[in-house]
């Protein structure tokens, strides 16, 4: 094998994938570090159409928040996040977007006034969840909920600050809560504190509410 082969196979190994991987924590930490505080991360699905009312809800959602002084950050794609990513810029406010590289689905949106694309997706979560004061979920398909269940998890061991996770639009989620509920529950699977994790709110103002609760220090409702 030539020199150059090698060089090729060392290029596409893990030893050199380490140092791709540092690269995008190092550009990730210098750009969230120019985003103004506090931000909250919004997540939902890439596949809302424009128009819709849940990409409208998140529109009007993520205006609001800019208005109340929020950044917001999502996943810098198509469909919830791009809805997010416009309401905040619409706002006024800082409007993140961290993009994944991905074969279909998730082309950037171009609302993000502040953005980068990511290889990883850990790398990208970190700055999700070490960045952000709080999350708001809107339905969503694997990906939304592999983010929520990872936050949950994070908040239930005590490995993250106790921000406020809160999931928009009730019965989207009501199966899977109940699902949680009377299966999980009852079974011992987790305990009755972890329904206590995460709140759920059906309107942009109970949002707004949630949040300020939690940044006072008062118990959710």
């Amino acid at each position: 094998m030539s020199h150059e082969s090698r060089l090729n196979d060392f290029t596409r190994e893990d030893p050199w994938r380490v140092f791709r991987i540092m690269a995008e924590f190092v550009d990730g930490f210098e750009l969230m570090a120019g985003v103004p505080r506090p931000r909250v991360a919004v997540w939902g699905s890439a596949r809302t159409r424009p128009g819709t009312p849940c990409y409208e809800q998140a529109r009007a959602l993520a205006r609001r928040l800019a208005e109340e002084g929020y950044a917001v950050v999502t996943g810098g794609g198509p469909g919830i996040m791009e809805a997010a990513n416009r309401g905040a810029a619409e706002g006024g406010g800082a409007s993140v977007g961290l993009n994944i590289v991905l074969p279909y689905e998730q082309a950037a949106n171009p609302y993000a006034n502040y953005r980068m694309g990511f290889r990883y997706f850990f790398s990208r979560r970190v700055m999700f969840v070490k960045e952000s004061s709080g999350v708001v979920v809107l339905p969503g398909g694997l990906g939304t909920l592999d983010e929520l269940f990872e936050i949950l998890t994070l908040k239930q061991t005590n490995r993250i600050e106790d921000l406020p996770i809160i999931l928009f639009e009730s019965s989207y989620w009501r199966g899977l809560l109940d699902w949680m509920r009377d299966t999980l529950l009852v079974q011992g699977a987790i305990s009755a504190e972890d329904m206590g994790l995460f709140e759920v709110a059906d309107d942009v103002e109970a949002v707004v509410r949630a949040l300020a609760r939690a940044h006072a220090g008062q118990p959710p409702t």
